[in-house]
């Protein structure tokens, strides 16, 4: 299986590219710092599933990558949070956007308690004892 075929992966992704598209109007004063912020937390959860998936062979590494993407998934709702206060969206809009990366969320802390649905598997070491 290929990461795009995680629907953590495939829900991020979507996430990340509506926030480009509502973030776009934001004022050009926010340009370097809000959208710039919001724009890069929601894109490295799917680049950090990416790098997790391909390290699924060594489980600690696999949770690792995955706890980063939990991180910068939550960075995403602090990012909207600002963005509501703001009033560069509508609290329709924050609802909709922060639920979304609530359930991603909770994919990624699946993972992350089983990363044996994820490819890993325990290699068992058998010693000679002859």
């Amino acid at each position: 299986m290929d990461f795009k075929e995680l629907l953590a992966y495939q829900k991020a992704f979507l996430l990340a590219m509506e926030i480009y598209k509502i973030s776009n109007l934001f004022p050009k004063e926010e340009k370097y710092s809000l959208t710039d912020q919001v724009r890069r937390s929601s894109r490295s959860v799917c680049a950090n599933m990416a790098e997790a998936y391909r390290k699924r062979r060594y489980v600690n590494h696999f949770i690792c990558k995955l706890t980063d993407c939990d991180g910068e998934n939550s960075e995403t709702t602090v990012w909207l949070d600002f963005s509501l206060e703001c009033g560069y969206i509508s609290n329709e809009i924050h609802s909709d956007l922060t639920t979304k990366s609530k359930e991603i969320g909770k994919l990624i802390n699946f993972m992350i308690n089983n990363p044996d649905k994820f490819g890993h598997k325990t290699k068992l070491r058998l010693r000679n004892y002859n």
